[in-house]
């Protein structure tokens, strides 16, 4: 393997002769792939059902408001808007338009793309907009009056850089962003922590903390519940390692660090302390919930309340607080399953209740969708599976009655419907399955197959996988995938594998740094077992993947191709020699090695998809790669070069770039259901050749 790299010019992003050959491309994949009548019919129906006016418009609450973030066919870069709960509930809301963004795009000349607000607890007058160009992780910052529905001329205002910012009260704000040289990691993120008044320059903004320069990124925010007021600064030394302090009042004395594992994660909600543990720690397993005093922890107590203990086949899926009760959500075998717990009364821990939530089919992924902690247990869940299209539930945790008062100790729970998505496509004739495949290691490994229920021999296939960064693949209503694959005759498979969360820490741990391979093994293990169960043929089988899920995608087509018949890679890191000098690709290294490491650089060599291509030995099914020119996340170089390697040797490659669209791709329907219609249609098309 050679280290010189002849296309490193194509990682000049707008260069003239990179966007010249990206053009070039574009064109290709253009002529190959959208010629056909279906196409555009594919597209359509893709239009139709990003575009449908039934989806559940999910939404968080800011006082007596909801607020949602919509884009439809007249709204394409979208509408921030807000209703009350009355209309919210019926089935036709009336929705108070906050900020139109296609207009504001219009009127400023400039592809804004909506990333976020923060509103300004209790009285919810203030709010800094979060606006990116095009769909980068990048944003500039605005303050909004939500009353007059205007931006404040001469408030608060950022320019575009990975910004951290968040309220401490209305003429404060804490601030991490770009403040010139040694401000930022070698990620791209704010290293500092400011505190910003009102009226006074950026550039003199009081530092009140800041992280190492090896650090990925440093941020401190304000806890505004009543009667517990504090500011916290978290330094996130990599991506798996991280320190909570508290502030001290005075400001003088030092930050007080809270004494938890580096690797765990760790909140505070009023009164408590709960802590997410990655390794063994005070007698407890890797992957368990704790809850402590806030208080009696700082003082020196470790005794916790375990709200929640793994085992080989259950994993801690997250944990929302409403005013007085924790919902705790887990995973069985990569099924959901929902409790609600309540605190004992008292100092310290201990009596604390729990109590099933009801309603949660086999098979099926549940997810607290909102709550409002500092004031009410109100909370919003939904539930869906693949064939299952998306319920969201209202509940009051507690009864109705316990919304405000100080310490519920009620586990009941009052539940109400108030939303269903639309059935989008037609799932009569299909069934889930969940297998489970054995890796070369004897690994256990779940995958779910959707597809016909009574297939008399093999057919098409997808198979989706990620494998890294404590993702979990868990079971989902799509109606892009249900109309574009599975309502033509296809099955369609995600793959839990090593990398992920699938079962918790340990999981995710078996396949990091020089064990990245086992994730790889895990994926080939279950196309072999589709194969062995008749489900589909390697000619048959396309397997899909994003991201690191790009990663594993090229991994797998240059160790194993002879196991697939197609291969699509969105946004992927391809080449891993030289990731941690793309973007943000220095945040990456605790996940997979440091390339100028001599231990990390020979494993980062072999799983390098770039590195590894070859011109002889077994031919490559062929592969699509999709990027985005501002993508500042993992960097269009990877797919570019990965793209131009592969022609060079003589591979079938199609390489797609969107100009905007940032990591997820595209900003808007028009563009995901372009993306999708040339995935599906590359996909079909060369896993049913017509005869």
């Amino acid at each position: 393997m050679s280290e010189e790299d002849p296309y490193l010019w194509l990682e000049d992003v707008t260069g003239d002769e990179a966007l010249a050959w990206v053009r070039e491309r574009n064109a290709e994949t253009v002529d190959a792939l959208t010629g056909s009548p279906g196409f555009k019919v594919l597209e359509q129906e893709m239009r139709e059902v990003l575009d449908d006016d039934g989806r559940i418009p999910y939404a968080v609450r800011r006082g007596r408001h909801l607020y949602n973030f919509w884009q439809d066919a007249d709204h394409v870069r979208g509408l921030w808007r807000r209703t009350t709960l009355e209309e919210y509930r019926t089935d036709r809301p009336v929705w108070e338009v906050v900020l139109d963004l296609d207009a504001l795009a219009e009127a400023e000349d400039e592809k804004w793309a909506w990333a976020g607000s923060r509103v300004l607890a209790p009285e919810h007058r203030r709010a800094l907009v979060l606006l990116s160009r095009d769909g980068a992780d990048a944003c500039v910052v605005r303050e909004f009056d939500l009353e007059t529905l205007q931006f404040v001329e001469d408030g608060f205002t950022v320019p575009e850089a990975k910004t951290r910012i968040g309220w401490i009260d209305r003429d404060r704000v804490w601030i991490g962003t770009d403040f010139g040289p040694g401000s930022m990691s070698p990620s791209g993120y704010p290293l500092q922590a400011r505190r910003w008044r009102r009226g006074t320059p950026l550039a003199d903004a009081e530092q009140v903390y800041e992280g190492r320069p090896t650090d990925l990124s440093a941020f401190a925010w304000h806890d505004d519940t009543p009667g517990f007021e504090r500011d916290f600064v978290h330094r996130q030394i990599d991506f798996w390692n991280q320190e909570l302090f508290l502030l001290q009042e005075d400001g003088a004395a030092p930050p007080l660090k809270i004494e938890v594992p580096d690797d765990a994660g760790a909140s505070v909600h009023r009164r408590w302390l709960t802590v997410t543990t990655k390794s063994p720690w005070l007698g407890h397993p890797a992957g368990s919930l704790l809850a402590f005093d806030f208080d009696a922890f700082r003082a020196g107590e470790r005794e916790a309340e375990v709200l929640f203990t793994p085992d080989e086949r259950t994993a801690l899926a997250g944990y929302s607080w409403t005013r007085n009760h924790l919902i705790l959500s887990t995973r069985a075998d990569v099924s959901s399953r929902m409790e609600l717990l309540t605190p004992g009364e008292g100092p310290g821990p201990g009596g604390w209740s729990r109590a099933p939530l009801p309603g949660l089919p086999p098979l099926s992924t549940a997810s607290v969708t909102g709550t409002d902690p500092d004031v009410s247990d109100e909370y919003f869940h939904q539930v869906s599976g693949f064939l299952q299209p998306a319920t969201l539930y209202r509940g009051t945790a507690g009864g109705a009655g316990s919304g405000g008062t100080e310490s519920g100790t009620e586990s009941e729970t009052e539940t109400e419907t108030v939303k269903q998505s639309p059935a989008l496509f037609d799932t009569a004739g299909l069934a889930v399955r969940q297998y489970f495949a054995t890796s070369a290691d004897g690994t256990r490994v779940p995958y779910f197959v959707v597809g016909p229920e009574d297939r008399p021999g093999p057919g098409p296939t997808l198979l989706y996988g990620y494998g890294g960064f404590e993702i979990s693949m868990v079971p989902q209503y799509s109606a892009v995938t249900g109309r574009a694959w599975l309502a033509r005759g296809g099955t369609y498979v995600v793959a839990g594998i090593r990398g992920g969360h699938e079962y918790g820490p340990g999981w995710h741990k078996a396949a990091l740094g020089a064990n990245r391979v086992r994730a790889y093994e895990d994926f080939a293990a279950v196309a072999r077992d589709l194969t062995a169960r008749d489900i589909t043929t390697p000619a048959q089988l396309g397997i899909e993947g994003g991201s690191n899920g790009g990663l594993l995608m090229g991994a797998v087509l240059t160790r194993e191709p002879e196991l697939f018949g197609a291969v699509v890679a969105h946004v992927p890191l391809l080449d891993m020699l030289r990731f941690h000098r793309l973007l943000a690709g220095a945040s990456w290294i605790a996940e997979y090695g440091d390339p100028d490491s001599p231990a990390d650089r020979p494993h980062l060599a072999r799983i390098s998809p770039y590195h590894q291509v070859r011109a002889d030995g077994p031919a490559y099914p062929p592969l699509l790669l999709l990027t985005s020119t501002r993508d500042d996340r993992v960097h269009p170089g990877h797919a570019r070069k990965m793209a131009a390697r592969l022609r060079e040797y003589g591979h079938p490659v199609l390489f797609h770039e969107h100009l905007g669209g940032g990591h997820a791709g595209a900003t808007d329907h028009r563009q995901t259901a372009f993306n999708e219609a040339l995935v599906h249609t590359f996909l079909w098309e060369r896993l049913t050749p017509q005869k």
